[in-house]
């Protein structure tokens, strides 16, 4: 029984990545399944129709069209919802869905009856690395966020010697050493900076000077579950503020990654911290969506204060779309690995592990406990 794969063009402001590449989508048409690509899908990653068509795709100009006949809808963002209700009565959405952020959505979802998986859900266990887009999508922001900086700072990254004499090379503090933060200090070695790390989870030390980086080291170990920090007590955190205030102000680039999914994201970087760097400097926050690790940083925007630059991007993985949705399709055609029976069909048992983690809505209600709370503290 062959499924019909709809990938619609993204909608989200900036968004340019596409849920599916050519090179992806093309096993699932030898399979047996009917691909439709939205027209123009892929062009913000510079995917032509062309190759979906090489692939096998068929290009639907219809949005609503493509979108209503869908028994699987793939996309990057959370669905709008015209067309949440636009969807088939037994299709299932497939995305970075967002829950704690999307409540309308998840609630539109839930409405229709619509059963949708949310892949930041997907459990971080071993069997489910491939599948694991969150950390996929924080590797490319960690990359992107040093391009950034260095694009923006008045300094060179590394050391050069030339006849106009011997120029330092720049410091560069990651404040966090998780997928995100362990690329920002692969990618600022590379250039030549010195760079140096903080995590609160001392098994990040060990990663950290791998790749040549010098680890702050503070006496808490908030290793939590997931492979996420627990909170730190009060007292954890003066000691944290008070370490990390002074490598802040040393460093001519920070980049801060630390956030908690579907929580605010700790503060690391007070304003007070960030009156004491050089002019010059620059914040690159990936960590804004939750509000951002310094205090001064906007969301989605730019902000200087005495001649430093707080940066607060959304859109980092967009930046680099081309690769970015190379990787992210990679997790959505292993997932589907789960969603697809032998024979073609959608599974109707969701029992896997991977699947009912990662369930966000189905029969009218929502399976994820906390995004369920959130939804009912709103009524």
């Amino acid at each position: 029984m062959a499924v019909r794969i709809a990938v619609p063009k993204e909608t989200a402001p900036g968004e340019r990545r596409v849920a599916l590449v050519p090179e992806v989508l093309g096993p699932l048409v030898k399979a047996g399944h009917t691909v439709a690509v939205e027209a123009g899908a892929g062009a913000g990653a510079y995917y032509p129709d062309e190759s979906y068509r090489a692939a096998g795709a068929q290009i639907v100009e219809d949005h609503k069209a493509l979108v209503g006949s869908a028994d699987l809808l793939l996309r990057v963002q959370p669905p709008p919802k015209a067309d949440v209700a636009a969807l088939a009565p037994k299709a299932i959405v497939v995305g970075l869905l967002n829950p704690s952020r999307s409540l309308e959505i998840v609630a539109a979802l839930k409405e229709a009856g619509t059963t949708s998986f949310a892949l930041e859900l997907v459990p971080r266990i071993t069997r489910a690395q491939v599948m694991d887009a969150l950390s996929s999508q924080a590797t490319v922001a960690g990359y992107a966020a040093v391009l950034q900086a260095a694009a923006l700072s008045p300094k060179f990254l590394p050391m050069l010697t030339t006849a106009a004499g011997t120029i330092r090379p720049a410091k560069v503090l990651v404040l966090g050493a998780g997928v995100a933060g362990l690329m920002a200090i692969a990618t600022a070695r590379r250039l030549g900076a010195i760079v140096e790390a903080y995590d609160v989870r001392r098994a990040a030390g060990e990663q950290v000077r791998s790749l040549g980086a010098k680890f702050l080291e503070l006496a808490i170990n908030a290793e939590g579950g997931g492979g996420y920090a627990r909170e730190l007590t009060p007292e954890e955190k003066a000691k944290e503020q008070e370490m990390v205030a002074a490598a802040v102000a040393q460093a001519d680039v920070v980049i801060t990654t630390a956030a908690i999914p579907g929580r605010p994201s700790p503060r690391l970087v007070l304003a007070p911290t960030v009156s004491k760097m050089r002019p010059g400097s620059v914040i690159v926050d990936l960590a804004a969506e939750g509000g951002g690790n310094c205090e001064l940083t906007k969301p989605g925007g730019s902000v200087e204060s005495g001649g430093v630059t707080i940066l607060g991007p959304l859109d980092l993985p967009s930046r680099v779309a081309f690769n970015a949705s190379q990787m992210y399709a990679r997790n959505v055609s292993a997932f589907l690995g789960l969603l697809l029976t032998k024979d073609g069909a959608l599974v109707s048992d969701f029992s896997d592990e991977i699947l009912a983690q990662s369930l966000l809505t189905t029969g009218g209600e929502v399976r994820h406990a906390p995004t369920k709370a959130l939804l009912e503290a709103r009524k």
